[in-house]
């Protein structure tokens, strides 16, 4: 896991507040965090957890891996398979075994491409996708 980088998310999450036309105070109760803690978050005094992250990425209605790219929690290419991933599981037209057989089609062209991963997201040692049946 990467070290945090708090002032950027700090700056970052102030540009989305006032984008959002949140005051500090809105943005801290619609997050269920205290005003003080988000005035430090933003300042780039303190870490805040996954968790709160979560909390205050729906509070602003941005995704939630976005913040933890910021804050150094999540690298930008497993941020983007999650963010596919997620889209494709909460696409209401098409039924639980296409929305399968899609995200299998998806790893099989990650694979081809050298963007190897086990189930836990994790790239596995000699390029096989371990436990994935192949498409």
């Amino acid at each position: 896991m990467a070290s945090l980088n708090v002032g950027n998310l700090g700056e970052y999450l102030r540009e989305q507040r006032r984008t959002a036309q949140l005051s500090l105070r809105q943005l801290a109760d619609a997050a269920g965090v205290s005003n003080p803690y988000l005035s430090q978050i933003e300042r780039g005094l303190r870490k805040p957890s996954a968790e709160v992250l979560q909390q205050v990425a729906k509070a602003l209605r941005i995704s939630a891996e976005t913040l933890y790219v910021r804050a150094g929690i999540l690298d930008e290419r497993e941020r983007d398979e999650l963010e596919t991933r997620a889209v494709i599981l909460a696409d209401p037209s098409i039924n639980e075994r296409q929305k399968q057989v899609l995200l299998q089609i998806y790893e099989s062209f990650r694979k081809e491409n050298g963007s190897d991963t086990d189930d836990d997201g994790t790239r596995t040692a000699d390029g096989s996708d371990a436990g994935n049946p192949s498409v």
